[in-house]
């Protein structure tokens, strides 16, 4: 399997204010793209020196997958702000969830899931994770709707 990457998107270390104890990143930014889902830059180990969380707000346009991966070693909690997401999950994506805005998830490390934006308007949601490199730990998982690679990649 091979691990998943971030896509284009610098992290803006002037926009971190680094008063000595507490740490601010002001109004973020449209900072990364990664798998269908765009991220508006939040904080991590790449920006304010976090050893073992991360956070930011992922956006999924209507209709879009987020392939099937899974996150190796560490735990992931989402809120849900706007928006209905189905996630199939489990060996095989055998098993099905939906949830909506106001809904709060907690995904395992090391379980399979696909993220679905089943609704007409885009998928918004806080994400939080155990840790602080974000996707340097994500590793893809079998999926029927991914597309085939290329010889570029």
């Amino acid at each position: 399997m091979a691990t998943g990457t971030a896509g284009s998107g610098a992290i803006d270390p002037g926009a971190v204010e680094d008063l000595g104890g507490i740490v601010t990143l002001r109004r973020g930014g449209d900072g990364r793209a990664w798998n269908g889902i765009q991220y508006m830059q939040g904080i991590s180990g790449k920006n304010v020196g976090a050893r073992a969380l991360s956070i930011n707000v992922a956006t999924v346009p209507p209709g879009a997958i987020a392939y099937a991966h899974i996150h190796d070693g560490f735990e992931v909690m989402l809120f849900i702000l706007q928006g209905r997401v189905k996630h199939t999950f489990g060996e095989g994506l055998r098993q099905e969830i939906i949830n909506g805005a106001g809904d709060f998830i907690y995904i395992k490390p090391g379980v399979p899931h696909e993220v679905y934006n089943i609704g007409d308007e885009p998928l918004v949601a806080f994400v939080a994770r155990s840790a602080a490199d974000e996707w340097d730990k994500i590793v893809d998982y079998p999926s029927p709707h991914r597309p085939p690679a290329t010889d570029n990649e």
